[in-house]
């Protein structure tokens, strides 16, 4: 059953601008079937078949001849030569939407699509499922927490349940799970696990220690929502730092974790500038933190953690579902005030708090006063979001927004 993608409108606009779309994200977050949905009638081709894969190695100079564009090329980091060739068609057709790529493994697509396709291919990714789309709601617009957009988005509310609410986020985002309850939970992310390993990282990256790297995975799933402490990861796992570093950057740039910035200005005195380690599939941390049941994860002592990056991915997912880029920021001073969240949009910042209560109260935004000193940027509307069930003012500018609110 295919999951309409919210995505989509994004993806055939890039094809009217651009000769090439890229689509990437993390394994199994649905970019080929996003693609075979959205242009059923253009030629698909895979790289996981050797033989399709070894002809557009060795003779990749006609490797076209065969498969004339428009044509879908999925796992195209597998025959990195091809992009070369991508270029010379494209340079001589000019033509728009010839080609649709697909790739998981971003580190090394991304690379090609940087050397060879420069200007010539519109890059989207492609996130897990959104609480909107779970609920087949047809809203799609980027969040802001304004009364304007607050008013606008109601669909949401009468799918809201408490309960129903941590079991998706316990069960996480992947479509193939979504799409069928009967898929066991942690069978699935058991092969999910192994096959990014085996797949995404060791192949691509020389990680040779499979071990070693499911402990950092699991150290860093154990630490979403908190602020990264790269020195306490290592240490943890018994790595170097710069061993820490750089698998870290594999897991950001193949889409398992977030790095949520740290806003700085100079009126705030000893900003923290250590970005906030988020991991966007709540599912996939909770299986590796052994988490085992929505009970326990909406009772536990990382609630609070899990919640907060599940809000901040689907806030993410808003915007990189419209094809934009999410300006997004967290704030904590040396006094260790925080706001937890700040979107950046027209010179404006939007202040949030994230919390698990069903019933937010002023003090809880209280630290929404550091940015009273900031010159030079507007203070817009915030407020908390959380678990009640409707909007409601909360003080000044800001509102209750429920989760549904999204």
């Amino acid at each position: 059953m295919y999951i309409k993608r919210h995505i989509e409108n994004a993806v055939l606009e890039r094809a009217k601008m651009k000769g090439a779309v890229v689509v990437t994200g993390a394994r199994q977050v649905g970019k080929t079937t996003l693609i075979e949905n959205l242009k059923p009638d253009v030629t698909k081709i895979t790289f996981d078949d050797l033989t399709t894969r070894r002809r557009a190695v060795e003779e990749p100079s006609v490797f076209f001849d065969f498969y004339p564009p428009p044509v879908f090329i999925d796992k195209v980091q597998y025959a990195p030569v091809i992009f070369h060739y991508i270029k010379i068609l494209l340079d001589k057709s000019r033509n728009k939407g010839d080609f649709f790529l697909t790739g998981s493994q971003s580190f090394e697509l991304m690379q090609n699509v940087t050397e060879s396709l420069a200007g010539r291919a519109g890059i989207l990714e492609l996130l897990g499922l959104s609480l909107r789309e779970i609920n087949g709601e047809s809203w799609k617009k980027p969040f802001i927490p304004t009364l304007e957009y607050l008013k606008a988005h109601k669909t949401g509310k009468s799918q809201f349940n408490v309960a129903h609410t941590w079991e998706i986020i316990h069960r996480g985002c992947m479509p193939e799970l979504v799409a069928n309850p009967d898929f066991k939970w942690q069978e699935f992310y058991a092969d999910y696990t192994k096959t990014y390993i085996e797949r995404d990282v060791r192949k691509l990256t020389q990680v040779a220690d499979e071990e070693s790297f499911l402990k950092f995975m699991t150290v860093c799933a154990a630490m979403t929502g908190q602020m990264l402490n790269l020195s306490s990861i290592a240490k943890d796992v018994g790595i170097s730092e710069p061993t820490a570093k750089r698998w870290l950057s594999i897991l950001k740039t193949s889409g398992i974790v977030y790095l949520l910035k740290p806003y700085s200005n100079n009126a705030i005195k000893r900003a923290v500038k250590t970005p906030m380690l988020h991991f966007l599939d709540i599912g996939l941390a909770a299986y590796l933190t052994r988490w085992l049941t929505p009970e326990t994860l909406s009772n536990g002592a990382m609630k609070g953690y899990f919640y907060e990056s599940f809000v901040i991915s689907e806030i993410l997912k808003s915007y990189t579902n419209s094809g934009l880029e999410a300006d997004l920021y967290f704030l904590r001073d040396g006094h260790q005030k925080e706001i937890d969240l700040l979107i950046y949009e027209n010179n404006t910042l939007y202040p949030i708090e994230i919390k698990t209560t069903a019933e937010p109260d002023p003090g809880d935004i209280k630290n929404f006063s550091m940015l009273d000193s900031l010159k030079g940027v507007n203070i817009g509307e915030g407020g908390v979001i959380c678990m009640a069930h409707d909007i409601m003012p909360l003080k000044d500018k800001n509102y209750i927004i429920p989760l549904w609110a999204l």
